[in-house]
């Protein structure tokens, strides 16, 4: 089952950056761009950094341990665009900032 989840209220992030959120058993990173609010998986394949608090440029937002950069679009590594984290469905509902995650089963 998806359903779309609160994480936060508009103006909570600042533009230009990101913040983790717990959301349905699962850590997405919440990105305020030019574009809107985009969302991914919040942990690098590679070792597990949290991409929150990495730094965005130009959609792409980059590891703050081993430089590995991923777009918000697809959640593809730029290095190899097989690798992707996962992204999220992003939607704004009145001043909410709301995140679809499937649930995960038990």
């Amino acid at each position: 089952m998806s359903d779309f989840h609160t994480v936060a209220k508009v103006g909570d992030i600042p533009e230009g950056e990101g913040q983790a959120f717990n959301v349905a058993g699962r850590t997405v990173a919440v990105f305020n761009t030019k574009e809107g609010y985009q969302a991914i998986d919040d942990f690098c394949p590679h070792m597990g950094a949290s991409l929150a608090s990495g730094p965005l440029e130009d959609g792409v937002v980059v590891c703050p341990w081993h430089a590995w950069g991923f777009q918000l679009c697809d959640g593809a590594w730029l290095d190899n665009p097989k690798i992707k984290v996962d992204c999220f469905e992003v939607r704004v509902v009145n001043d909410e900032i709301q995140v679809r995650v499937e649930q995960k089963s038990e």
